[in-house]
């Protein structure tokens, strides 16, 4: 079931006011962090926003330390700059979608590059 137009009207304006924040951190435990979305309770108790960050397992988990110990300060500028009836608990969660799509590529760029270096096989008939 899709969210209403009012539903991912918040959850759009929550993602906007998160992303800007995020930008604003000055956390060294911050990497190169993209905030890709934002689900938003049907009751406004809570929102979960997605994000993506570049670098190995070690920087995944310190961003994602680091973004747990901004979040009380993200939702105190959510609640500054978003009126809404409750002020919602944010939880953080990497993209998982983000992720699938870095690990498609890195397939679909190991299968050309074995089919161009069969390709460049001596002594094989062509096609063959």
């Amino acid at each position: 079931m899709s969210p209403g137009p009012y539903l991912r009207k918040v959850s759009e304006a929550l993602h906007h006011v998160i992303a800007e924040e995020v930008e604003r951190l000055k956390d060294p435990g911050l990497g190169f962090v993209t905030i890709t979305g934002v689900d938003t309770s049907p009751d406004l108790r809570w929102a979960r926003v997605y994000y993506s960050v570049l670098g190995d397992e070690a920087q995944h988990g310190e961003t994602a330390a680091a973004l747990r110990r901004a979040s009380p300060r993200i939702r105190a500028v959510v609640g500054r700059q978003v009126r809404l009836k409750f002020l919602p608990e944010l939880h953080f969660e990497p993209d998982a979608a983000v992720e699938q799509g870095l690990r498609m590529e890195e397939i679909l760029r190991r299968l050309r590059e074995e089919r161009d270096e069969g390709l460049d096989t001596p002594g094989d008939p062509p096609g063959g």
